[in-house]
């Protein structure tokens, strides 16, 4: 089960069993209740027939002075529970009947354990209720978003045929006129489809986790090769010693590759983008637009420009998540922002 399928699933099982069980325990706590209500009552009309034959085992038999009592009332103290009434020919005393209170809670006992029991029984037919219920309501949604990845992946290879024609036509014109500004600008944003392709089948298929070592500086120079050409405005200053790390190389290559297209996208005319690493922490700092809510970057389909879909941050999080890389950042209004990548866990000793 996927993130956005397990959280739809836990939130409709949470509200169905959280409803129900809240509704079943208000109903039980009445019916409880109400049976102590009953057993008051039993009690307070056994006491007082007894009043009359003094024929009953059950009740203990005593005498009281009046005072402040009143008859035929049911008194609950500490040690025992008792009800008065009156005595012919006598003006200063009342017969007492009572039980121990340890007599009536037993009986108490027993019945708060019955519907402890009930309860406990009714909670679980509810818990298996609610996973039916959340199964149940989460398959049109499953069914639909499976049609929507089989529809986008379909489009996806669908890309593939007239972008390898636009390539193929686009290196003809070049051979054919040399270098032209118009296909250079054709190129750029050919290379902009490109990219977003890959993130589009990342984001739809996942990423498959073949560890090789190769050397990061070179990874970082090869992104920002074929980045820079689109930014002629903004200047890369890279800061790597010579450090190999293992890892899988595709999907790390993406992630820089998102991180240092972003701090050129989002940067101001002639920006800066940093890249070096500092006890194993990879830093990616531009002196850009920043970042009005850095906590919601890598939240899908965020995003706080007008251009992009919003996913190109949430692809490097889920990258980076594979590959048991730590991802933060620190971002100010119109002074940048500063991502950083801990690779400590993929350096090659």
């Amino acid at each position: 089960m996927k993130k956005y399928e397990l959280e739809s699933f836990l939130k409709s099982f949470w509200l169905f069993f959280i409803s129900i069980t809240i509704l079943v325990g208000a109903l039980f706590y009445l019916s409880y209740q109400k049976e102590l209500q009953t057993l008051d009552t039993n009690l307070a009309s056994k006491m007082r027939i007894c009043s009359y034959t003094l024929d009953c085992k059950e009740f203990e038999i005593d005498f009281k002075p009046k005072q402040n009592l009143l008859p035929y009332k049911l008194y609950k103290s500490n040690k025992k529970i008792s009800s008065y009434y009156p005595i012919p020919n006598s003006q200063k005393n009342f017969l007492e009947l009572y039980i121990l209170k340890k007599d009536y809670e037993k009986t108490v006992n027993s019945i708060k354990n019955k519907y402890i029991k009930y309860y406990i029984i009714i909670t679980i037919i509810i818990i298996v209720l609610s996973i039916l219920f959340s199964f149940y309501t989460l398959y049109p949604l499953k069914k639909a978003l499976i049609l929507t990845q089989e529809f986008s992946k379909d489009i996806l290879h669908d890309f593939n045929t007239p972008l390898s024609t636009i390539r193929l036509n686009l290196y003809m014109l070049k051979q054919e006129l040399g270098e032209n500004k118009k296909i250079t600008r054709i190129e750029n944003s050919l290379t902009k489809i490109l990219n977003l392709q890959e993130n589009l089948k990342i984001y739809l298929k996942g990423h498959k986790l073949q560890k090789e070592t190769f050397f990061l500086d070179e990874v970082i120079k090869e992104s920002i090769l074929n980045i820079e050409k689109n930014y002629p405005d903004i200047s890369y200053d890279i800061n790597l010693p010579k450090l190999k790390i293992n890892t899988n190389k595709n999907a790390f290559k993406r992630i820089i590759d998102n991180l240092i297209s972003n701090a050129s996208k989002y940067n101001k005319k002639d920006g800066k983008v940093q890249i070096f690493i500092e006890n194993s922490i990879l830093h990616v700092k531009d002196n850009g637009k920043g970042i009005k809510n850095p906590s919601k970057v890598f939240e899908r389909f965020y995003k706080e420009q007008e251009r992009g879909i919003g996913i190109g941050l949430h692809i490097v999080k889920k990258l980076c998540n594979e590959l048991g890389i730590k991802i933060s950042l620190k971002s100010k209004i119109n002074k940048g922002s500063d991502f950083y990548l801990d690779l400590k866990n993929l350096i090659n000793q």
